[in-house]
């Protein structure tokens, strides 16, 4: 089953990161044999919402949501069951500095 792990961090705090001990953490973690897909995203503030309301189209620039943590990235996990899932989103370094949610991918 696939699971998405949404990692959320805190864009203020990116000026603390050790990004090449980061990077490297995250290419191991990726490595692991489970990871599906992925990908790092840009900050909110590039980030644009769409949406339609009767017939017309209103796009809204980023960021949207008086949050403490931003979506950073994402990854989908081929795993057995929820608490491998939960498992490798432990291992995530993302958990370390932020916050990693899981969820089941709806099966097509």
């Amino acid at each position: 089953m696939q699971y998405m792990v949404l990692i959320y961090q805190n864009e203020s705090n990116d000026g603390q990161m050790d990004w090449p001990q980061l990077g490297k953490d995250y290419r191991e973690y990726a490595a692991a044999g489970v990871m599906r897909g992925g990908e790092r995203l840009q900050p909110s503030a590039a980030a644009a919402t769409v949406t339609v309301r009767d017939g017309e189209r209103l796009v809204t620039g980023g960021p949207f949501a008086d949050t403490q943590d931003q979506l950073g990235g994402f990854f989908v996990l081929e795993c057995a069951n929820l608490d491998g899932a939960l498992e490798w989103a432990a291992r995530c370094p993302g958990a370390s500095h932020g916050t990693v949610e899981v969820r089941p991918v709806m099966p097509t």
